[in-house]
């Protein structure tokens, strides 16, 4: 009986470790808006504790990431973002980041770890019910100048597909 329950375990893990790498390599489950809306504008403080809020940021191209300290595949994925930040802030891109972290204090020393070069607060269920529900992580929202919502990605995406997606953009 255990070793069933141990075999099903592991195909079970495979299949989804497997899932995950077809979704990464094709882009990580992007799905484009079809009639593009307006991203839900919010107030947060980030950890440095100053306002956050989405509306400051129209006329930017914005990645905006909700993700959690204890997420591996954000973990893979938060160097890319902040890769991004570096090569296109001056052309208008600003990359944000939503922990859905309990608290604070895991998400501070995670953004000093990976060296997060972009705001970061930590969001609530509200702000993730208005996105659509976050029920796995990351998923990332790729908003144009106007604050509309152009794609969004469920689960670790490649670099260049965000980097596609923002050049058509700036």
């Amino acid at each position: 009986m255990k070793k069933n329950v141990l075999i099903i375990f592991v195909v079970v893990a495979g299949l989804i470790v497997l899932g995950w790498m077809v979704l990464r390599r094709s882009g990580g489950g992007a799905q484009h808006a079809a009639g593009l809306r307006p991203a839900p504008d919010f107030s947060l403080t980030d950890l440095a504790g100053r306002a956050l809020r989405l509306s400051d940021y129209r006329g930017k191209v914005v990645i905006l990431d909700f993700w959690a300290t204890w997420c591996e595949p954000c973990k893979l994925e938060i160097p890319h973002l902040v890769e991004l930040q570096n090569t296109y802030s001056a052309q208008g891109l600003q990359v944000l980041g939503v922990s859905m972290d309990d608290s604070e204090p895991p998400v501070r020393e995670f953004q000093q770890q990976f060296k997060m070069n972009y705001p970061v607060a930590v969001g609530t269920s509200k702000l993730a019910d208005q996105y659509g529900g976050i029920l796995g992580l990351p998923i990332t929202f790729v908003l144009d100048r106007q604050g509309r919502i152009v794609s969004r990605h469920i689960g670790a995406t490649n670099p260049s597909v965000f980097e596609a997606e923002i050049q058509k953009l700036f």
